[in-house]
């Protein structure tokens, strides 16, 4: 099949979420099918014919990412019916680009990566109706938005960003309904996104294919664990993102406190490229280190005690974790951040969603290290070697792009929606 791929970044090199996720759907789809790709460049960024991303794909168009700025996007939240996310990468320019690619090509199946890039998907489709629209919806941005808008909500100070994330769940409700249902299918990469999706289009096809992990980038013989006298709990993301924020925040005002009150010597290392203005404030705190942008977050991984997701905002599935568990670091975390992995309290990491619960599932496990290090049969052991085996067995890419040709098999077989709908 002649597939289109319409991303809102360039998929290599895959240093964060939506660019792994989109690199491998390639890579892997590369070997059966005729990949094309329209995508947007970052300010600065540059595309190269010699880059690997040539090898895969047979074309590639770019169009720069439109410059928004505030106040732009203050007005339009106040005056536009579409969300935020819908009108992020809007440009008359790109919209020119990708008419004048589609005048001399025709696919079979135009894939949309991300609601930002849900209109150039339906532009797609009203000049080839013939073509299948998939929507891969990288999370139920509503529910995001949602989520954020009732933890903001309980902070006086927060009522701004409160207010911003209740327009913009209702706006995103609509839009996001609205895209899947001129979609011939909805990838969800959670049974919990596939449960909220499929009561827009309850008799569309809704179907999961989760994010993943390419093994081989953490290999079995891990570096050894740092055992000096400071153990390390560690947290890695993109630290402008909003979720990844907020669980700084309230892991370092809640939870971490109580953790020094019984080891004073613990420390936090915050890992990830573009830290917020928020986060600013923490740089001051005992025992937190923000790194800002690092070469390879995987030496910081490994070298840590305890890998933490406090997470209490978000949806999807979450690249970290499953980077962690490859790595076979003993995890903590909250029910929200590893919602959908079908991970198990006791089995694969420790679950806890209080404060306190928290606190003491960390301790739990760095006593357990201080006594017995990483032997076998330790819970940090156990933890350590069931999460590897996780991993092992459900979420390496070529476990998961499979799923997507069923997808692709099953929407081909249909009469395109577009076409059902003239």
């Amino acid at each position: 099949m002649k597939i289109l791929f319409l991303t809102p970044q360039l998929p290599y090199p895959p240093r964060q979420g939506t660019t792994i996720r989109n690199y491998n759907l390639i890579r892997l789809l590369a070997q059966e099918h005729q990949i094309h790709l329209f995508t947007f460049l970052a300010p600065g960024e540059q595309y190269s014919q010699e880059s690997h991303l040539a090898a895969l794909c047979e074309r590639i168009v770019t169009a720069d990412q439109p410059a928004r700025s505030l106040a732009r996007r203050g007005l339009d939240t106040l005056a536009s019916n579409r969300p935020d996310m819908g009108l992020r990468l809007a440009s008359p320019v790109a919209h020119a680009r990708l008419a004048a690619l589609l005048a001399e090509e025709t696919y079979d199946l135009v894939q949309v990566e991300g609601i930002e890039m849900a209109s150039y998907g339906l532009a797609a489709t009203a000049i080839q109706p013939r073509a299948r629209l998939i929507f891969d919806d990288h999370n139920v941005e509503y529910l995001l938005q949602k989520r954020s808008a009732l933890v903001d909500l309980r902070r006086p100070l927060r009522w701004p960003a409160a207010l911003y994330s209740l327009i913009q769940w209702n706006k995103l409700h609509r839009y996001e309904r609205m895209i899947c249902s001129r979609a011939d299918a909805v990838i969800a990469v959670s049974e919990p996104d596939r449960s909220a999706l499929v009561q827009f289009v309850p008799d569309g096809l809704v179907d999961v294919v989760p994010n993943g992990i390419d093994l081989s980038e953490y290999p079995l013989a891990r570096p050894v664990q740092n055992t000096d006298e400071q153990p390390t709990l560690v947290f890695t993301g993109k630290m402008d993102y909003r979720p990844n924020v907020d669980a700084i925040l309230w892991f370092v005002g809640e939870v971490l406190p109580l953790i020094q009150a019984r080891q004073p010597d613990v420390r936090l290392q915050v890992v990830g490229m573009s830290p917020h203005r928020r986060l600013a404030a923490l740089r001051g705190s005992p025992g937190v280190e923000i790194t800002g942008a690092v070469a390879d977050v995987r030496p910081y991984v490994y070298a840590a005690a305890v890998y933490v997701v406090p997470l209490r905002v978000g949806g999807g599935t979450r690249f970290k974790v499953l980077e962690a568990l490859a790595s076979g670091k003993p995890i903590v975390s909250t029910s929200l951040g590893v919602e959908g992995l079908g991970l198990q309290d006791g089995r694969e990491l420790l679950l806890a969603d209080e404060p306190q619960h928290f606190a003491q599932a960390v301790l739990r496990l760095l006593d357990d290290q201080a006594r017995n290090g990483l032997l076998a049969g330790t819970l940090s052991q156990a933890l350590s070697s069931a999460g590897r085996h996780f991993v092992e067995a459900h979420f390496t890419w070529e476990q998961i792009v499979p799923r997507l040709e069923q997808v692709y098999q099953a929407v081909m077989r249909m009469e395109p929606l577009a076409s059902r709908q003239r």
